[in-house]
């Protein structure tokens, strides 16, 4: 009898809070090259932008296409785009990443994280609940969580964001 219960909390994984590191991320730029997150971001301030499904690039591309208006100028900022692919569509990863790498110019192709296989527990800790959303993660130059937010792009949100960046930047780094 304990066995069925050590399995399902052996299954469960904490949801993601500001002020939590950043569990590595593990998978490949566009470019072929294996990256980890937060150790990518290098100490810099980092968007990461999550989707769990097709639906959701155009909540992430939104998302990241005014993050990049914005901060786009600022060495000390980084962005990535971290699509997430499970199930069957993991057998399809030479055809994805070659679509992906089509659509994407060849300088933005290190800020792209294409990521096979491990979702659930991602969407765990992210707390997915909609194929259509973004799952945004704002990390400081160590690594550590300082804002999450799931959903479409949305302006209160987005000057929420904005306000949590500025924090950062204006802060010294260590």
């Amino acid at each position: 009898m304990m066995l069925p219960f050590f399995l399902l909390a052996a299954a469960l994984v904490p949801l993601l809070s500001p002020g939590d590191p950043l569990p590595p991320l593990r998978g490949d730029f566009l470019t072929g090259r294996p990256a980890t997150l937060p150790d990518a971001a290098s100490g810099r301030i980092a968007l990461i932008a999550v989707g769990f499904s097709y639906e959701s690039r155009f909540a992430v591309e939104a998302w990241i296409g005014r993050f990049r208006k914005d901060f786009g100028g600022k060495p000390e900022v980084t962005f990535f785009e971290v699509p997430m692919v499970g199930g069957m569509a993991r057998m399809g990863k030479w055809f994805i990443d070659s679509g992906m790498r089509q659509g994407t110019p060849k300088q933005d192709q290190e800020n792209v994280i294409t990521v096979y296989g491990g979702t659930e527990s991602w969407k765990q800790r992210l707390g997915f609940a909609s194929p259509g959303a973004a799952h945004l993660i704002l990390l400081d130059r160590r690594g550590t969580v300082r804002w999450l937010h799931p959903g479409k792009f949305d302006e209160t949100a987005y000057t929420d964001l904005s306000a949590h960046l500025n924090a950062l930047l204006a802060a010294k780094p260590e």
